[in-house]
């Protein structure tokens, strides 16, 4: 498996072979719609709430007596059944949508999700801007050549590139820490940094062993 690689202004240049380990996995299309949709619950937010029969103003007095009517017993105009009642069995605002996942499963659909979308993933040198202007971004892109959706995944952005970037329709900027099934299942076109590609590699293509090995000798360094 090999990617396109082009410069910081993106001029093409030689393919880089990517590692099998992490673009070359056999997809579980069962593990990866649960991947997808945990992600979207875990940004639900719980915002909708009804008012039930206690929350609705009024009904403090008993509509008719209990006997003798001929009619139905209630003790309240806020009754769910009621027109202008409460609502029964709505939600509240204290739903937790949130839903867990293991980080082995975690990291096994990050590959999953990136093998089967191997073949848009193209590498840039590094992603920088000398100065804020988000024509010089649109100008990079056209050169590449893609459109639609597309994912920059980088191991770090400057404040420059972020600006000029984040009013580009269709363009989401992710760290890789931040790589989710769901944008890169999402995505047109994939752009990774050439760090951000080492990075990918410590991160899902090493054992958990050297991976703890790799951070604490990074950190060393620091």
């Amino acid at each position: 498996m090999k990617a396109t690689t082009y410069s910081k202004i993106g001029v093409k240049k030689a393919e880089v072979a990517l590692p099998a380990a992490i673009f070359g996995v056999d997809a579980n299309h069962d593990q990866l719609k649960i991947a997808y949709n945990r992600f979207l619950s875990n940004i639900r937010t719980n915002n909708a709430k009804v008012l039930n029969r206690g929350d609705v103003s009024g009904g403090g007095r008993k509509p008719w007596k209990q006997k003798g009517t001929g009619r139905a017993r209630f003790g309240s105009s806020r009754n769910p059944i009621w027109r202008h009642g409460g609502v029964a069995f709505g939600p509240t605002g204290n739903e937790n949508y949130t839903k867990e996942m293991p980080k082995s499963m975690i990291r096994s659909s990050l590959k999953q999700a990136l093998s089967l979308q191997v073949d848009i993933i193209k590498v840039v040198e590094a992603f920088s801007a000398s100065e804020y202007k988000t024509k010089n971004i649109i100008s990079l892109i056209d050169k590449i050549g893609v459109e639609g959706s597309i994912l920059i995944a980088a191991s770090k952005l400057d404040s420059k590139f972020i600006a000029s970037a984040r009013n580009i329709p269709g363009v989401m900027m992710l760290s890789i820490k931040q790589l989710n099934v769901t944008a890169i299942l999402d995505a047109d076109a994939i752009l990774l940094d050439a760090d951000g590609l080492k990075e990918l590699e410590v991160w899902l293509g090493s054992t958990k062993g050297a991976a703890r090995k790799e951070a604490i000798s990074s950190g060393a360094k620091q």
